[in-house]
This record gives structure tokens, sequence and C-alpha cells, in this order.
């Protein structure tokens, strides 16, 4: 196909509700689009780098079959200094499937977004080994340690960039961009979290939180694409499953895949309307 029919992505972060970027990856293999880059924050980061890779199949089927167990497995719980969970499995699984592949290496440009906690800096990683990247995209303050890397201290780019735009348009600037922000819905995360409209309880400590935490998130994210808005945005119902849950794949796959496939007729006509 010719560059007219290619499309960047950028696909946002949000733990547990990721496995949505699996059906999005999915509706536009079955489409006559053709993907031009991937930038990827967090797990968005993790999704477009098994793409890019060839191991999205690998990345499904470990998504439909984990369960808490084998989550608990891979996150390797422990109460050290600056973390509660040290990853060590995640890294060993990254390196097992990524082995020493170079950004270099990969078949189209892909980039992985982390933040600089003594900078405050956002860092866009395009070049060199992917596996230390993308750990340091994933790496959410507090739960997991932050990844020294190049003289830096990056922790999970969402706290910066949840959803990278501008970064894959500097990767693809003839591409049209499609961004997919998993932290939108906050009206059904606030429910999801305990807090019903006009509900006669007060809700617990815990669901304020999680509610203040998502509407940080949604706005967070609204400002980044206000600041560089892409040609399509897709903005999945996903709120009301909680972002700590990574054992909803079937369903967010399904959200994921339903939602590209409603806007890849627009990109379509938009592309023949370029081409006219």
């Amino acid at each position: 196909m010719s560059g007219a029919g290619k499309i960047s992505l950028a696909l946002g972060g949000g733990a547990g509700l990721g496995w949505t970027h699996i059906g999005v990856l999915r509706a536009i293999d079955e489409s006559p689009l053709e993907i031009a880059a991937i930038a990827g924050t967090s797990i968005g980061a993790i999704t477009g780098a098994s793409y890019a890779v060839g191991k999205l199949d690998y990345l499904e089927d470990m998504a439909r079959n984990i369960n808490f167990r084998n989550m608990l497995r891979f996150m390797d719980p422990h109460f050290k200094r600056g973390a509660v969970m040290g990853a060590r499995n995640i890294e060993k699984e990254l390196e097992t499937e990524f082995g020493h592949l170079r950004f270099e290496d990969l078949p189209f440009p892909i980039a992985a977004v982390a933040a600089d906690l003594r900078t405050g800096d956002t860092i866009v990683m395009k070049s060199g080994n992917l596996v230390p990247a993308i750990r340091a995209s994933m790496s959410l303050p507090g739960i997991f340690k932050p990844v020294q890397h190049e003289g830096r201290l990056l922790v999970d780019g969402g706290t910066a960039l949840p959803v990278p735009v501008s970064p894959v348009r500097e990767l693809a600037p003839e591409a049209l961009c499609l961004s997919v922000n998993l932290q939108d819905d906050f009206l059904n995360r606030s429910v999801a979290a305990g807090i019903a409209e006009n509900g006669n309880r007060e809700p617990n400590s815990l669901a304020i939180v999680k509610a203040s935490i998502g509407l940080s998130l949604r706005n967070l994210g609204r400002y980044s694409l206000a600041l560089d808005p892409p040609d399509f945005a897709m903005s999945p119902p996903v709120g009301h499953i909680d972002i700590q849950n990574f054992t909803r794949a079937e369903e967010l796959i399904d959200i994921g895949r339903r939602e590209t496939e409603k806007v890849i007729p627009q990109i379509l006509a938009r592309l023949a309307e370029q081409a006219a």
C-alpha cells in the first residue's frame, strides 16, 4: 500500500485497560490500513512493541489467560524501598520475547514514553535497546521500581504524556494519526469506584482517592490531546473496569475492536479525499 494508506497510532497508558489496544490492532490488521508508526505509553508501549516484533498473538494469549495467581507471579511482590513490586519476572519475560532487539531493528518506527523524576522531562525513547525502554515506560510510581536509564530516573510515561500524539507524529509526519485514550471514561469510572450519582451513602476514603486519581488522569489526557490533537481520537468506554484489573482481556479486546471498526470508515474516507 502507498504512504497515503498509512496511519500512525498513539496508544495511551491504562494498566489493565491496555488490553483494549490488542483489539484496536486486530481491527486495523483486518482493514485496508497499514501502520506507519506507533508511540506508546506504559501498556501502550508494551502492546505496540509486541505488534512490531510479531508477538501480538503471544500477548493476546497471555492476556486472555491471566488470572490473579499468575498476575502476582509476574508482578513479583515485595516491600523494599521505593516500590511494592519488583517486576523481575516481567523483565525476564520481556527479555525472552524481545531479546536484544533494538528500536532500529523493527519493521517500522516505534517509540516508548517515560518521565524523568529528577527533571520532570517527558522522555521519548526511539533508539537503542527495546527492553529497558519498555520497562521504564511501564514503571508505575510506587508500584514498580523506577528504571535508571542513561543517567535518568524513569517512571511510567502516563505521569507526563498519557496519550503520545506528538512523538508518533515525529515518527511518521505523513500519516494520519489515530489516538487511543483509555483514561477518558470518567463517569463510568466514578460509578465503579463507588461514587454513584445522588447516592445516599457517603463514599469511603478509598473510593474518593480512586475517583480523584481517575479524574486527574482524565483531565491530563484531555489537556494532552488539546495541545496536540490527532486526526482521529478514540476514547473507548472502559471506565467500568478497574484500571488495576488485568483479568478482563476478553471484554476489553472486544471493545477495542468494536470501537476501531467504527472509526476505520472515517479514516478511509479522509484518505480517499486526500488522494482525489
